[in-house]
């Protein structure tokens, strides 16, 4: 039986409220991608899955998308329905996901298909995708060209452990099995902007495996992060931070 990751179970349950506030949201012109990557208009139905807080929820939802969403963490789900009440959002998990066969025309994951990337979720997927369906695969990607969005990763790397990741590709693996068409990918400049507080502290803080960690070991990533902002030159007593990030966007098409 498939189970959350102990990571993003504790971090995301103990930071959902700091991952509404620091995560970065997503270029508008996402939304010119799902009409011509992922088929979709208003009226169809989309499964937003492992939808979080509705970070990406949001933009389907002004698109006039009927969307229903899918996370099994119960913290998050809360947070979602505080921002969207009247969403559609399930308990459910990738491997699991309680829909019936053929619901969408299109499924979503924005920064989450790495936590569920095997045979299971994919066939999951599948099932629930109408026949030559869209599945969309989203991550916002920091600029690490940039020196002090470097040293962020640098701060927190030691951390990561077993946790999947995005940066590793190894959510690549299970689409070697026939089931959708070869991904094409998408890129689109981001540009976080905020205080210091909500772009880096909270950002890295709702990071699952730093959220997760013993408060006292918490406390000093943060007091890391603080001197970072606190030293730097590009940082130090600025009221707005411009976090550069890439949007990576793939699509894919379910085959019969």
């Amino acid at each position: 039986m498939a189970i959350v990751h102990k990571a993003a179970e504790a971090g995301f349950s103990t930071e959902a409220k700091t991952y509404t506030q620091g995560r970065p949201d997503y270029p508008r012109e996402i939304q010119t991608w799902f009409r011509d990557a992922l088929n979709i208009s208003p009226g169809l139905a989309v499964i937003d899955l492992g939808a979080g807080t509705g970070k990406l929820t949001r933009l389907m939802d002004s698109m006039g998308v009927d969307v229903i969403a899918v996370e099994p963490v119960a913290a998050m789900r809360v947070e979602f329905s505080k921002h969207l009440p009247s969403t559609r959002i399930v308990d459910g998990m990738a491997e699991s996901i309680p829909l019936e066969d053929g619901t969408a025309q299109a499924l979503i994951c924005a920064q989450a298909f790495h936590w569920f990337a095997n045979e299971t979720a994919l066939s999951e997927i599948h099932r629930v995708l109408k026949p030559g369906g869209r599945l969309g695969l989203i991550w916002n990607v920091r600029d690490e060209s940039v020196d002090w969005v470097a040293a962020i990763t640098e701060i927190i790397t030691p951390y990561e452990g077993d946790t999947p990741r995005f940066h590793t590709g190894d959510w690549r693996r299970p689409f070697n099995n026939g089931r959708f068409s070869e991904l094409a990918l998408t890129c689109f400049n981001y540009t976080h902007s905020g205080s210091a507080k909500s772009v880096i502290l909270d950002r890295f803080l709702s990071v699952s495996f730093i959220a997760a960690l013993p408060a006292e070991e918490k406390d000093r990533v943060a007091e890391q992060l603080m001197n970072l902002i606190q030293t730097h030159p590009a940082l130090r007593g600025r009221e707005t931070i411009e976090f550069p990030y890439q949007t990576h966007a793939y699509s894919c098409r379910r085959l019969d």
